[in-house]
């Protein structure tokens, strides 16, 4: 907390007048980098990395390579079996840049101009065929904040309706279920490694456990 700002014309008096915003210390300042210039180092259809000069707290120089991301999104889409147990819609899809097949949830970047839960309405379509009849927005996680603006919104999607999925060109995975315990177990002996699908059980834990909750919409 800020404390309050003493009127400078009258400095033994102090003042009932807000401070302008202008004149507070930025929140954090002895820790903040500021930017002094910055280098494009390559734009590709996905991704666009810069290098940037940064000035450190101390006043002291320093490099910043970074990659700017658009933005994405994870689902949890939850249903039910035949005893009426949680079961959980997740993928196997191999990642190339760790060179193994990944457990996740289902996910996806955002397009341009699309909305946040446009997207994951989308993407749990075109990869598992599932519409959702409600969804809710849990969250947002920064996976990667080392090296990229990127972040991911959770959400939950309940009320599934089976259908015929919609791959992109090129993209190949496999999709089944699995009960929460199940999933929480792989996370434990190490199956389940994606940061996101790591971040996604803790809101599952806590949501099935009634610790969080959350606001569920029927979108038109």
């Amino acid at each position: 907390m800020i404390p309050p700002c003493g009127d400078p014309a009258d400095p033994a008096r102090g003042s009932t007048k807000p401070a302008l915003a202008r004149d507070l210390p930025l929140p954090d300042a002895h820790l903040r980098e500021t930017l002094h210039s910055s280098q494009e180092l390559f734009k590709g259809k996905f991704l666009h990395a810069f290098r940037d000069q940064v000035v450190l707290p101390d006043g002291q120089m320093a490099s910043r390579e970074y990659v700017v991301h658009p933005g994405a999104v994870v689902v949890i889409p939850m249903d039910t079996d035949d005893q009426g147990q949680v079961r959980l819609v997740l993928e196997r899809q191999f990642r190339y840049p760790v060179g193994q097949v990944m457990v996740e949830f289902p996910a996806g970047k955002l397009d341009a101009g699309e909305s946040v839960l446009a997207c994951a309405q989308r993407e749990l379509l075109e990869e598992t065929g599932y519409r959702a009849t409600e969804w809710a927005r849990a969250g947002v996680m920064h996976p990667v904040i080392a090296y990229s603006t990127e972040s991911i919104e959770v959400w939950f999607a309940r009320g599934l309706v089976a259908g015929d999925r919609a791959l992109d060109d090129g993209e190949f995975l496999d999709v089944f279920s699995a009960h929460p315990q199940e999933l929480s177990q792989w996370c434990f002996d190490g199956t389940v490694t994606d940061a996101k699908t790591l971040t996604c059980v803790l809101w599952l834990q806590n949501v099935l456990s009634g610790a969080w909750t959350l606001d569920w919409q029927t979108p038109p």
